[in-house]
């Protein structure tokens, strides 16, 4: 996975802002003049060109806006149509992810290379252990026959000079479950039947070809209404933009967010119903319990070890529950998720009490947009009860569990984790569902580490996770 400060990132995030200040100053029009803005004429470019530069930037303008890339049609539509159009969206919808296929490098299929460090030894080990006789020596270097080939890595092990280096598809490397291919023209494509919306796809793509259709606009055009808004802030809040939640709520308040409750609040209701539940399957002797909080997990064990799904918890996540609260307080606002996640997306569209989702990397567009430093805006409490600390830690991998064992008081109950859903992770829920542990109850988290490496951080997870352990301590 590519590390969470990168050039593509800093891209990503300054044109968001540039869409948004276009959007608050009623200044639309500007929007066209971003591409040339950001790469003028005489630049050295990124890609080819300087042209193709300012290609991807409309189409990811395009993205931002919300659209579908590979379903805009209109390409001779100047972007402020395009900013026009999605204004009169009422609803967004699937899918969540979108490919601009201009970005995506075609890179080569998943191989093993043999680089100029090969000294044509006369051990020869990748020859005489290559169990396909692919690899053969020639003017003292050896060469792989790709079309024998299985890439089974044994060449690369055994090569006592490294010189054999493993090439992937990042983008398929990264992803869990196969759904990411090429199509004919070699370009990286979704299948969404596959797909559990984990987001890793997206952190893995060095040329940014694989983003999410941000919603981020739809939220701007309420801001911008007055409309009222409740957000819905994720406990991994703390230690995106400052350690003081009191400060997130008044930067969110000043932003034009009527009421902010924290989801922590949720996720104590969400232990504390799996307590019950584990309790119940002990009483019964039911076996395990599988936690219920990360929709990208759960949509996993749909489509990749639906052996598993009777042990599922049916407990719903900590986001529905405080949406229900929301709902049932401020029954006229519009409620918006915040949180580092684009499951979440996924989950929000199929959510009535859902309206619309943000990750942290839109809300840092939305407050640089406006000007608005959190570390400097005025403390204001969440508008809801404090949540417990248990509740605020979910957001780290093993704390769900702990949180669990801790509402159920129960010294004799078993926990595991999966701790990240890559292909060895799903295979283990496979293997859960198939065979089930003796224990009670299993924790499973789609980002390795727990919702503060989610794919829609601002901040450095392990610098954000200090931080709120440090917030939890203090407590």
């Amino acid at each position: 996975m590519l590390v969470f400060d990168n050039r593509f990132a800093e891209i990503r995030r300054q044109l968001m802002t540039e869409v948004l200040k276009c959007f608050f100053e009623d200044n639309l029009s500007d929007l066209d003049r971003i591409p040339n803005r950001l790469y003028p004429k005489h630049q050295t470019p990124y890609r080819c060109c300087i042209h193709k530069d300012r290609i991807l930037t409309r189409q990811r303008i395009l993205a931002i806006l919300g659209f579908e890339i590979e379903k805009y049609e209109e390409e001779t539509d100047f972007l402020a149509e395009a900013a026009q159009k999605a204004l009169l969206r009422n609803k967004v919808t699937e899918p969540v992810l979108t490919v601009i296929d201009e970005a995506c490098s075609t890179c080569v299929k998943t191989n093993y290379f043999v680089t100029d460090a090969c000294r044509g030894c006369l051990a020869r080990p990748c020859v005489v252990n290559c169990p396909k006789q692919a690899i053969q020596i020639a003017n003292d270097k050896a060469s792989i026959d790709h079309t024998k080939c299985v890439n089974c890595g044994i060449c690369q092990k055994v090569c006592p000079y490294n010189a054999i280096v493993y090439i992937p598809v990042p983008c398929e490397e990264g992803c869990p479950t196969g759904a990411i291919s090429k199509d004919e023209y070699g370009k990286e494509t979704i299948d969404y039947d596959k797909c559990i919306y984990c987001g890793k796809c997206t952190r893995n793509c060095p040329f940014g070809a694989i983003v999410e259709k941000s919603q981020v606009l739809d939220v701007a055009k309420h801001l911008k209404a007055k409309d009222k808004i409740t957000a819905l802030v994720a406990p991994s809040i703390v230690g995106q933009f400052t350690d003081d939640l009191n400060k997130i709520t008044g930067a969110l308040k000043k932003l034009g967010f009527s009421q902010v409750l924290e989801v922590a609040s949720g996720a104590d209701t969400t232990a504390h119903k799996e307590a019950k539940e584990v309790l119940d399957n002990v009483a019964k002797n039911q076996g395990m319990m599988g936690t219920s909080c990360c929709p990208a997990y759960t949509e996993a064990v749909k489509k990749y070890a639906q052996s598993f799904a009777p042990f599922v918890s049916s407990a719903r996540t900590p986001l529905h529950y405080t949406a229900i609260e929301a709902k049932k307080q401020f029954p006229k606002d519009l409620t918006v998720f915040i949180g580092p996640c684009i499951a979440k997306k996924f989950e929000g569209i199929h959510d009535p009490e859902v309206d619309l989702i943000l990750t942290y990397e839109e809300l840092h567009s939305l407050f640089a947009a406006l000007g608005i430093d959190p570390d400097q805006s005025k403390p204001i409490k969440p508008d809801n009860l404090p949540a417990s600390n248990q509740g605020r830690a979910f957001p780290l991998a093993g704390k769900v569990k702990e949180a669990v064992l801790h509402y159920a008081q129960n010294p004799d109950l078993q926990a595991v984790q999966i701790n990240g859903l890559t292909k060895k992770g799903i295979r283990q829920l496979k293997k859960y569902g198939d065979k089930p542990l003796p224990g009670h109850l299993i924790e499973v988290m789609s980002c390795e580490g727990g919702c503060m490496f989610g794919p829609g951080v601002l901040n450095q997870p392990e610098k954000s996770k200090k931080i709120l352990e440090q917030s939890l301590e203090q407590d």
